[in-house]
Order: C-alpha cells, then structure tokens, then sequence
C-alpha cells in the first residue's frame, strides 16, 4: 500500500520506533525489498537517489515501485534521497514520489533555508514530505560528499530557526554517523541529537545507518531518530554473493537463479534490520 512518507513517520512516532530508509542499488533489487517488507509486515520507506534514476529513467522506477507496491498489504512511501538539484526534485514530485530530500548541507545556511523552503513549499501543494539536511556527514552519498576534517555536527539552536523558516517534516542531522564504512566504533553525540529533537519536535533522520549496532539504534530511537537510512550493507551483500554463487556454479548461465539466490541473503538481513529497529509487525493498515 502506498502512503504518505508524513504518515510512516507519525505512526514510528507514535509506537516509538524506526522506519528504514532503504536505498535502490538496482533495478532487480525493487521487488526483493519491498517483497521482504511484506513477509516482515514491516513500514518501509523505499528510496533512490538521482544516479539511479539516470540509469533506470524516472518513470520506469516510479512505475515499477508502485506496481509492486499497490500489491502489497504494508505502507510503502517512495522518497528521493539526497538530490541537490530542484528541477530533479520538481520532476519526481510531479512523477509520483511521496517524499524528496534536498540536500543543501555544503550550501550556507542562509542559501541552504532558502532553497529547502522554496521545495517545501513546491512539495507540500501536493502532500509530498520533505526532508532536508543541516550539517554535514562524513562520507559520499550521491552527488554530496564530505572529507572527515570538513564533517559538521548540527547545532540545535540553528536547527530551530532552519525548520522554523523551511517548514520541513523532517531532518537528517549530523551527529556522528558516517557514509560507507565505519573507521571502528561508531561515536554518536547522543546529547546533541537530544537536544536537537527537544529543540525541533520534528522526526529526525540518521543518514550511514549500515554498521550502527542494537545499543545504538536503541538509544537513537528514544531520542526522536525515526528514520535510518541504509544503503552500504545491502549492496555488499548483493555484490558479494552474486560474484560468491558465480564462482560456486561456473556453468550457471541463468541470471534469474543469481538474483534468486542473492537476494535469500539481502532479505535475511533486512529481516534482522526491521526488527533491530522495532519496525516489524507495525503494519497499521491491517488493524
């Protein structure tokens, strides 16, 4: 069932817990996720972001997504996730996405409020949700990417004024996760992203969410995170075990029996995400 993004986010915060912003590697990934989802009876937020769409072409991602999603009894949003270009952002809002994300984070703040209330304004005509990012998280995620020495934890007071002006739904913040790979432990400054959900009331949203382990994902939870994003982890274990089951069977020729086999082990672990982040069996719209 395909729903607003607004209202996945209203429910994770009314039963206190997180939805999973599922990043699209591929084209042959669309019905393993969503069909896992499903098994999980788990919420899930269903994204991509622009370099995707260039290969895949709007329409046919949009088009595929909710085929397979209008079939499906758990609420499903489609959220474009990190772009930095509006006309981008303008075509999927007109295409049937039902959350955008601009991406003004290298942007000054000033110039950074302005063009996200420009495409709140825009997305809201049409009961799209936006998300925006202030700060900066370490790592490369699209066209964004970010050394460690030039990484800038959000502040919470300027996050008052920035959703304030912009009118977001929601807002990733930098609070120490990281794009990719973690260098050892993750160290997230949990006072700040308290103080920041105090400060804005609105869901808050960790981008690097591959890595992050139980105790941290339960602490965040409690601090008003209502969506992680998750992207590495999963296109390592489709990359590795199409090249893993190759390697085992030579002779195989039959690509559909490759994605087949790989994608037991994507849905193995978006089952132990899902219920890691306490979305499994939250789905509403069987009550």
């Amino acid at each position: 069932m395909l729903v607003n993004t607004a209202a996945l986010l209203a429910h994770a915060e009314e039963k206190s817990y997180i939805v999973m912003g599922l990043d699209t590697c591929c084209f042959e990934i669309i019905p393993i996720n969503i069909t896992t989802a499903e098994e999980e009876q788990s919420p899930l937020i269903f994204q991509t972001g622009t370099f995707v769409l260039e290969r895949i072409g709007i329409d046919r991602f949009v088009d595929t997504a909710r085929a397979l999603i209008q079939r499906c009894t758990v609420p499903v949003s489609i959220h474009l996730d990190h772009a930095t270009s509006i006309e981008t952002i303008y075509e999927c809002i007109r295409k049937g996405f039902t959350s955008v994300m601009f991406d003004g984070s290298l942007l000054p703040f000033e110039k950074n409020i302005e063009l996200t209330r420009k495409v709140a304004e825009r997305a809201h005509e049409r009961d799209v949700t936006v998300e925006a990012e202030l700060g900066r998280v370490v790592g490369t995620e699209e066209e964004v990417s970010v050394e460690e020495r030039d990484a800038v934890y959000t502040d919470p007071n300027l996050a008052i004024e920035f959703v304030e002006k912009t009118g977001v739904d929601c807002l990733a913040v930098s609070v120490g996760t990281v794009h990719g790979h973690y260098k050892g432990e993750p160290r997230i400054d949990y006072n700040r992203l308290e103080s920041i959900y105090r400060a804005v009331g609105i869901p808050l949203v960790l981008h690097g969410g591959s890595g992050l382990g139980p105790e941290v994902i339960d602490k965040v939870r409690r601090m008003g995170v209502r969506k992680i994003n998750i992207g590495t982890v999963i296109k390592e274990i489709f990359t590795a075990g199409t090249r893993r089951i190759k390697d085992l069977r030579a002779d195989e020729t039959e690509a559909h029996k490759i994605i087949e086999q790989t994608g037991l082990k994507v849905s193995e672990e978006l089952k132990k995400l899902f219920r890691m982040f306490g979305s499994s069996h939250k789905n509403w719209t069987l009550v």
